[in-house]
């Protein structure tokens, strides 16, 4: 499955990082990740830390799936606001689900340092607005949900909003200082290469033709005939994993991004918050390190990557309108425009832990808007995991919820 069309700015801006081998020999692992995106990055630097010999397999470049094609938004609010989550899964763990996003932006910001990655991680708030005046009613509802659970938030009105970021067109909106941006491409490289060093393993450019589960350890046969064999294994392949899992419990969706030239103008106001609406599907829009402006969203069902792909123009000439409705003057031209496929779940929730189809295996599958913030929620759940550890949103992530 592709899942990005033309190149993404983040692809074209970095270039090549760093290379890795594909599978040339029969290798022997603990923790064996299948994915080589954010997630895995993630993942595999949790396993590395907690003292497993790990080794992570792509079947592309890394890093060039659906990592290269994020917007790289960093949001603790998941897709299903949370007033609508608390109805569908109950008022704890809908509040515990929210925190543990809120928390991992932290988290994130705290690897990066550490690492000290060129992924110019930036905190940020967040600003989510009313699109239309019928949705003003709803967000302070969630206005109120988040502020009964403890989460610090503001109410703007349209005059503060203008005042502040200078949009028409927003009727009213919530104002969190627990948001950030990073490039999630160099987040990734830099990510495996530190860990690389610790002893990972990483093979790309590898198709994995045969996989046998058993309880003792998975055995998976290469497309050259090698063969690699590891006592537990970690799939972080996203929305490939519709290719194994039979059940239907994602949607998949094209969305698009248009980033613009370099801004010479004082945009400011812009640079320290990140945008978003209540419109379905909603928009989003941030700057970039280097003074560009994101604008995004305009998703459709995917049904194929020709269809996706036809799109793109067109969804660029609707993001721009929409941007020109926004700011009215903002001197904006656009320099990159792609799509991507995200998936999304019916409760805006993740899919993180063990399948009864896949003896000896788990998933992290991070969907939604939000999801590399998942993803750090699944480093420290999959290290319980491992432990044979329970942890508090494991009901709620799992498969059959």
């Amino acid at each position: 499955m592709k899942l990005k069309s033309n190149e993404p700015f983040w692809l074209v801006k970095n270039g090549i990082l760093h290379s890795y081998p594909s599978v040339r020999k029969n290798i022997s692992a603990e923790i064996l990740v299948i994915g080589g995106g954010i997630t895995g990055s993630l993942i595999v630097h949790q396993c590395v830390k907690d003292g497993y010999h790990t080794a992570l397999i792509d079947r592309r470049e890394i890093a060039n799936g659906s990592t290269s094609a994020t917007t790289s938004m960093l949001q603790y609010e998941i897709d299903v606001p949370l007033y609508k989550l608390i109805e569908k899964i109950g008022e704890k763990g809908a509040r515990d689900s929210y925190w543990a996003c809120y928390r991992s932006i932290d988290a994130l910001s705290a690897i990066s340092k550490h690492i000290r990655s060129g992924c110019g991680f930036k905190k940020k708030d967040s600003l989510y607005i009313a699109a239309y005046k019928k949705d003003v009613a709803g967000l302070k509802r969630e206005f109120e949900a988040r502020t009964e659970a403890g989460i610090p938030v503001k109410w703007l009105n349209a005059e503060e909003i203008k005042a502040r970021v200078h949009l028409e067109h927003a009727f009213g909106g919530i104002l969190s200082h627990q948001g950030g941006s990073i490039d999630a491409f160099r987040l990734t490289h830099d990510l495996l290469a530190y860990n690389h060093k610790r002893g990972l393993e990483i093979f790309d450019k590898t198709e994995l033709i045969k996989t046998e589960y058993k309880r003792t350890g998975v055995t998976v046969t290469t497309e050259d005939g090698y063969i690699v064999k590891a006592k537990k294994v970690i799939y972080c392949n996203g929305f490939e994993s519709v290719q194994i899992i039979k059940e239907k419990f994602v949607k998949l969706l094209s969305t698009y991004a248009i980033v613009g030239e370099r801004n010479e103008d004082d945009q400011s106001y812009l640079n320290d918050i990140l945008i978003w609406d209540t419109a379905d599907p909603y928009h989003y829009l941030r700057t970039t390190d280097d003074n560009r402006l994101l604008i995004g969203g305009e998703d459709e069902e995917f049904v194929n990557t020709a269809k996706r792909d036809a799109l793109l123009s067109h969804k660029q000439r609707k993001l721009s309108k929409h941007l020109s409705s926004l700011l009215p003057g903002y001197d904006f031209k656009a320099d990159f425009v792609w799509a991507g496929t995200f998936g999304e779940t019916e409760d805006g929730l993740p899919y993180i832990g063990r399948h009864p189809d896949f003896p000896s295996s788990y998933f992290v599958l991070g969907f939604g808007g939000n999801g590399i913030t998942f993803s750090v929620i699944g480093m420290e759940m999959i290290s319980a995991m491992l432990r044979s550890k329970r942890h508090p949103l494991e009901s709620h992530f799992k498969f059959g919820r």
